[in-house]
């Protein structure tokens, strides 16, 4: 079975460790743990890894948050993969800071690029949500996301990126529904 595991974030330097780019924090260490290298392609870096019998499709877009649909829907056709086998990782602002929830499908919340992924492809698609919590005061959202993790919120994100990791490979081997029951009432 092949999947493909999306990260959400913006590209360059001055993205890196924002709030909103904790998907492709996710990613990376997906990634490093498996030894899987990132090459620049079409629309983002992909790297290429193996969970047992399933093989995963790590992307990061570079297509900017805003515009994310575009290398998703470029990769899902690429590489010929059933919607039920893609999981996008996403900041969520709803959430507490470290808080993790999967969910089989659901509205955009809110968040540009899963509004533009599912212009392209719809909403039925996995997303394995990261809370970044949502201590900003009125009309600061945006810079809110694009802005770093405090050293406190940061140890909580570190001490639960390789739960995120656990729930993603649950997700390739196990289905949305044992993983949902499985991590989903611990966090």
């Amino acid at each position: 079975m092949k999947y493909l595991i999306v990260g959400l974030g913006n590209p360059g330097y001055e993205y890196d460790g924002t709030r909103h780019n904790i998907g492709f924090r996710v990613v990376d260490a997906l990634a490093k743990d498996a030894g899987a290298t990132w090459e620049d392609k079409r629309y983002g870096f992909v790297a290429n890894m193996r969970v047992k019998n399933a093989q995963l499709v790590l992307l990061k877009p570079t297509t900017f948050m805003n515009l994310s649909g575009n290398a998703v829907r470029y990769w899902v056709e690429k590489e010929n993969i059933a919607l039920e086998n893609i999981l996008i990782v996403v900041d969520d602002l709803s959430l507490p800071v470290g808080t993790l929830r999967l969910k089989g499908k659901g509205s955009d919340g809110g968040h540009n690029g899963l509004k533009h992924i599912a212009q392209l492809i719809g909403q039925n698609y996995a997303r394995l949500k990261f809370g970044i919590g949502n201590d900003f005061p009125r009309g600061a959202q945006a810079d809110f996301v694009l802005g770093k993790f405090s050293a406190e919120d940061e140890a909580v994100i570190e001490k639960q990126l390789p739960t995120a990791c656990e729930m993603v490979k649950s997700f390739c081997l196990a289905g949305i529904t044992v993983t949902m029951n499985q991590f989903n009432k611990k966090n």
